[in-house]
């Protein structure tokens, strides 16, 4: 085992994959001699060369066009979008092509193709660069969109995406990147994709949640331990496909939820987990499911930004009002 924070994970689990498939190729901006701009990909290109880790020109577009061709060709790609509020440049290749590509040719072709861009506030970025967008991917037929929120899962997440013959958009918050370590084994290891993580178990409430959220639920849960209600925080670590078994069967067992997301609560992922909630297990509910998110607005400047991100105070407000229904 190792300390690592998760943006060690993230080159250790990109330089495993580097060594164990020849046909494992990095791009992207400045992800080459500079190693990206968060150093992801820091010492690859020196290592395994310029053929295999290399710098392209700024276009989004032709990113995504390079990754889907390499990926008909045999290639397993990992494109680099160097901010993920730049992911409308490259919409058509991810959505409209990567996508759609095993569905078209009836099994024939698939696009193993990994998508990996960092994103989320608390890091005072320019406007464009924070925004959480998940939500658009995960209504993307053929993509799976997974957001890790630790170092551990971090690294055997990249793994299994990579891995998958499928596209993988892979999401990593800028504010976790170096926020803490955790012990990571150093040998390779994978998580499934689809698979939820139950963070802390509970019994009174269910707090479901994802990326950064994670660490600002488990804030909450703490204290909401010590006013006398045992929470259960379910890290979602995939919000494409959902693992829905392990929601459902920490609602039924609580009574009661929330959905905790960064992004603005129109049309995201917490609306889709408490409308499946409601499906599938309304009987089961003691209170209304309840969300935590942002405004509806533009992602706020970076001096309006602390105000404008949810945090483990409207957590546990929240929490609050569902347990007291």
């Amino acid at each position: 085992m190792a300390q690592m924070t998760m943006i060690q994970a993230i080159t250790d689990a990109l330089r495993t994959e580097l060594r164990n498939d020849p046909n494992v190729l990095i791009f992207g901006e400045d992800v080459g001699v500079n190693g990206g701009v968060f150093r992801a990909t820091d010492g690859l290109q020196k290592e395994f060369g310029e053929e295999r880790v290399f710098d392209t020109p700024l276009a989004e577009s032709g990113i995504g066009g390079l990754a889907f061709g390499l990926s008909l060709q045999g290639f397993r790609p990992i494109p680099e979008i160097q901010f993920f509020g730049f992911v409308f440049e490259v919409m058509d290749s991810i959505s409209g092509q990567l996508a759609r590509l095993r569905y078209r040719t009836g099994g024939t072709f698939n696009a193993p193709v990994t998508i990996r861009a960092p994103f989320g506030g608390g890091v005072h970025t320019p406007d464009m660069h924070a925004d959480s967008l998940e939500g658009l991917l995960a209504q993307s037929p053929g993509l799976k969109v997974v957001i890790p929120s630790t170092p551990y899962d971090a690294k055997g997440l990249l793994i299994s995406a990579i891995r998958d013959n499928d596209p993988v958009v892979f999401l990593e918050h800028m504010k976790l990147y170096r926020s803490f370590r955790q012990e990571v084994p150093e040998e390779e290891y994978t998580i499934p994709l689809g698979k939820a993580d139950i963070k802390r178990e509970g019994t009174d409430i269910s707090i479901i949640t994802y990326g950064a959220m994670v660490h600002e639920s488990l804030k909450a849960a703490e204290e909401l331990e010590k006013q006398g209600f045992s929470a259960e925080v379910i890290d979602l670590r995939t919000v494409s496909p959902l693992d829905i078994e392990t929601i459902i069967a920490s609602v039924e067992k609580t009574g009661r939820a929330i959905v905790v997301q960064e992004a603005q609560k129109q049309a995201g992922v917490a609306a889709h987990v408490v409308a499946e909630i409601n499906d599938r297990a309304i009987l089961s509910l003691e209170a209304p499911v309840l969300r935590v998110a942002a405004p509806d607005t533009i992602f706020a400047f970076p001096q309006a930004e602390s105000v404008w991100l949810p945090n483990a105070k409207d957590v546990l407000e929240t929490a609050k009002k569902v347990l007291e229904f």
